[in-house]
């Protein structure tokens, strides 16, 4: 490796690490300016509480031994939901793919399930599935795998009309044409579709947690709400958005190994 190529790669070590570090300042001077106008009467510090609040509930709930148990919940949820988003949305956007004439008169009814609000659902998924986790997972596959039809399909779609040609010039099966060229054509589109997937996963699971459920952090939030808790309602919050962050990390991570790999 030469001199330039080695001082290239620090720079954008140097680069990586600062943006981190400025991202770190900026929620800790967050937190800290939070604290000063609550302390001061300048927020209502009931309605918003405050950072010390905040972080003494968290602290009490993972002492009782109840914090890990909803955030294990709530992530179960989420990933089981995320997994049969990305799977029947694969298989559903394949057969559309290879049925053409089902694309078109299935299209205008995902259009419509889309964009129903899934939360009017919530009543009809709770009589059929019950009052349990499986109305949960139910609520969030509804959110997600419609989206991962959609945007899988479309990446399908957006293949080259003349490699396609090409393909069948030299005979190829549609097998062959979909596993050989479709597919990999599409990697980026079904890899990017996991990051929207996933967040589309959390937003069903705490919805569905809003309604049903007796665990998680959605219900924390809720739980919180109803007995005027309101440091209880933005621990959940906090929560939320370490377990959101964390999650579209994982993903990213996921997604460049893909990339490199395909």
């Amino acid at each position: 490796m030469s001199r330039e190529q080695k001082e290239y790669l620090r720079s954008l070590r140097v680069k990586k690490i600062s943006i981190l570090v400025i991202q770190i300042l900026l929620v800790i001077q967050f937190f800290i300016v939070w604290e000063i106008l609550a302390n001061n009467n300048v927020i209502n510090s009931f309605v918003f509480s405050k950072p010390s609040k905040i972080f003494n509930t968290i602290i009490n709930l993972a002492i009782d031994n109840n914090l890990f148990n909803h955030i294990f919940v709530t992530l179960e949820e989420v990933l089981i939901s995320f997994s049969l988003g990305i799977i029947l949305g694969f298989i559903i956007a394949i057969i559309l793919y290879e049925i053409p004439i089902l694309a078109l008169i299935v299209d205008p009814f995902l259009t419509m399930i889309n964009s129903l609000p899934k939360v009017a659902l919530g009543p009809l998924i709770i009589i059929v599935a019950g009052a349990n986790m499986k109305s949960v997972i139910i609520m969030a596959l509804l959110i997600n795998l419609i989206i991962s039809i959609i945007t899988i399909y479309n990446g399908f779609k957006s293949v080259s009309k003349n490699k396609l040609k090409l393909m069948k010039s030299f005979k190829a099966k549609k097998l062959q044409i979909l596993v050989k060229l479709v597919i990999p054509n599409s990697y980026n589109t079904i890899i990017s579709s996991l990051k929207l997937n996933i967040s589309m996963s959390l937003i069903g699971v705490i919805m569905g947690e809003f309604l049903v459920s007796r665990e998680g952090i959605g219900y924390l939030i809720i739980y919180g709400t109803q007995v005027f808790n309101l440091s209880l309602v933005m621990a959940g919050i906090l929560i939320l958005l370490i377990i959101s962050f964390l999650l579209y990390k994982i993903i990213t991570l996921l997604e460049n190994k893909l990339i490199k790999k395909f």
